[in-house]
């Protein structure tokens, strides 16, 4: 008998699906109230982290180099207070074999499919993971399809992705590339009924304890160079797997005072699900369409239950724009000899200007570079902002307006990292966990539950639910 392969039909078998392509009932996890057992749920990998290093270290996955940025760091002294200007390290992740960070979370999931009998894998993204999932599965031997949300109802796509597909089909996956909207995850839902393969999702406790090793390795690397933990880590922040398997290796390798500062593109204003302003944005990830929904709701994802979940380690997050990024890019490149994509860059921009902030011996990693190259490069990003009515300037990036000019600062000085309201985002949060889970009171367990996700304190919990009307038992 057919199955009924409606979008309402296969919507409504989303949990069914899942569960067979993932490998995992999420539903053992979940509590009776609000919360669920996020650190057991961690543990469903089975993988212990020095398991997890040895499977990335076989396809050549991890132990990228780290670089200071000795010209970078110069630069940003000179606009510093007197004492101030914190050494600028990279934890250079372009050396991974697709070219980015996400290698790392590709050679956990693939690995772990290919050792469950699964014969593919898929994967729903439009940035650097599908290079990710498709390299890995190249090495794996197994069958790989990366689905994109890559055009707007005129055809038209942003190069950055098409780049993507490209690097995707270099290593044997097939594309399927679809227009903005809600058609993609219906498309993705059904590909993994019909194939029978491995949800590779980026949000599964396969892909974020992949992330790990990150934070764990520059904490290494940064104790054997200097004999001290980094002060401050930046990190770029999208759907929130990058900074949260980041924090969570950091803690792991015993640097529990680091500070974790989240960084994104500031895209105000783009809605990411619009047709009409799709293309008005020259950041496909690690900008604030990503960034604050996934923040104050992961479980947005393609997942019952996110593993990423960014407010649980957070301790500041802060935005910049995107002629300041496409400006640090440039400087990497002409002042390090460091070519590397523009998206990875972010957190180095915000770093640039933390820097000032701190002194001078102490010391800011930028915990991830990616690749450049074809559409990823600042020229077309430039060139494709033009064709869609983006005005392109020189001036201060203060003046930059979201889907009408990209302000490239005119002078280094002016690159200046903004402060996101976290309280804001937690409080958001919370709202959003009593109306996800239609909770009309919350218990002791809900309050402490909620404490964690927000890395807040009893009091603001509870102010919070108060100012909600939530009665707390």
């Amino acid at each position: 008998m057919n199955k009924n392969m409606s979008y309402d039909a296969v919507m409504d078998r989303r949990s069914e699906i899942m569960k067979k392509s993932v490998g995992i009932d999420y539903n053992d996890f979940e509590y009776e109230g609000m919360g669920f057992d996020y650190e057991r749920m961690m543990n469903e990998t089975g993988y212990t982290l020095d398991e997890i290093r040895e499977i990335q270290g076989s396809t050549g996955v991890g132990n990228t180099p780290l670089i200071e940025l000795k010209n970078l760091t110069a630069l940003a002294r000179k606009f510093a207070s007197k004492g101030n200007g914190a050494r600028i390290f990279i934890k250079d992740e372009a050396s991974n074999p697709s070219g980015s960070f996400k290698a790392r979370r590709a050679a956990n999931a693939v690995y772990h499919a290919k050792k469950l009998g699964y014969k593919g894998v898929i994967a729903a993204t439009s940035g650097n993971y599908g290079a990710a999932v498709a390299s890995q599965a190249a090495m794996q031997g197994l069958k790989c399809i990366i689905v994109q949300e890559c055009y707007d109802s005129t055809g038209k796509g942003q190069p950055e992705i098409i780049e993507k597909a490209r690097k995707c089909e270099a290593y044997g996956a097939e594309v399927i590339q679809l227009t903005v909207g809600p058609e993609l995850f219906y498309t993705f839902l059904k590909l993994l009924e019909e194939t029978g393969y491995f949800n590779a999702s980026l949000y599964t406790p396969f892909g974020i304890a992949g992330v790990e090793t990150l934070g764990y390795e520059l904490v290494e690397q940064i104790r054997e160079r200097e004999g001290r933990h980094p002060d401050v880590v930046v990190c770029t922040n999208a759907g929130g797997g990058n900074l949260t398997g980041t924090a969570r290796g950091i803690i792991k390798a015993g640097a529990k005072y680091t500070n974790i500062i989240g960084a994104s593109v500031n895209l105000k204003g783009l809605h990411m699900a619009s047709d009409k302003l799709f293309n008005k944005k020259s950041f496909t990830t690690g900008h604030t369409g990503f960034g604050i929904p996934f923040s104050t709701w992961p479980d947005r994802s393609d997942v019952p239950r996110s593993a990423a979940r960014a407010l649980r380690y957070m301790d500041r997050y802060v935005l910049v724009n995107q002629g300041e990024v496409f400006y640090m890019t440039e400087a990497l490149a002409q002042l390090e000899g460091l070519e590397r994509g523009p998206a990875g860059n972010t957190s180095l921009a915000a770093a640039f200007s933390i820097a000032q902030e701190l002194k001078e011996d102490e010391i800011i990693v930028v915990q991830e570079t990616e690749y450049t190259g074809a559409g990823k490069h600042i020229q077309p990003q430039l060139s494709f902002a033009r064709e869609n009515g983006i005005e392109i300037l020189f001036g201060d990036p203060k003046e930059e307006i979201q889907g009408e000019n990209i302000v490239l600062p005119s002078h280094p000085s002016q690159i200046k990292a903004v402060d996101t309201d976290l309280n804001k985002l937690k409080a958001s949060y919370i709202k959003n966990c009593i109306k996800n889970t239609g909770a009309k009171e919350a218990t002791i367990e809900d309050i402490e539950f909620l404490i964690k996700e927000t890395k807040s304190s009893n009091e603001f919990v509870k102010n919070t639910l108060e100012n909600l009307n939530i009665n707390i038992k």
